[in-house]
């Protein structure tokens, strides 16, 4: 059973060596690329990759916003979701703070 187009969600695909083919919409895709897109990937401030459950500190004095709190340089955290955004992509529980979503340009893998 082949998967559905992700194009246009058409059923009548078939197969063509190591590529999916929707007659449809005439797109094409490689389903092993596939997956590997569809993970959600947040990397660090030295550009190492990080994954759910791992410990990181912060590089940088960070303000709260709507509060006069700041987390401070060096402070821990665990990383309890990543998620696909353009800021905020690390969902944290933050030592002393409690849970907080960051940015994962600001923090490094402890």
């Amino acid at each position: 059973m082949l998967p559905n187009c992700p194009n246009c969600n058409s059923e009548y695909v078939y197969q063509d060596q190591d590529l999916l083919i929707c007659p449809e919409c005439s797109y094409e895709w490689n389903p092993a690329e596939q997956a590997e897109e569809d993970t959600i990937t947040a990397k660090d401030a030295n550009g190492t990759l990080l994954s759910e459950g791992d410990r990181v500190t912060v590089v940088k004095d960070l303000k709260i916003k709507g509060s006069s709190q700041v987390i401070k340089i060096g402070t821990k955290a665990v990383i309890r979701y990543i998620k696909d955004a353009k800021d905020h992509e690390l969902d944290c529980k933050v030592d002393g703070v409690g849970e907080m979503m960051v940015t994962a340009k600001f923090v490094k893998k402890a």
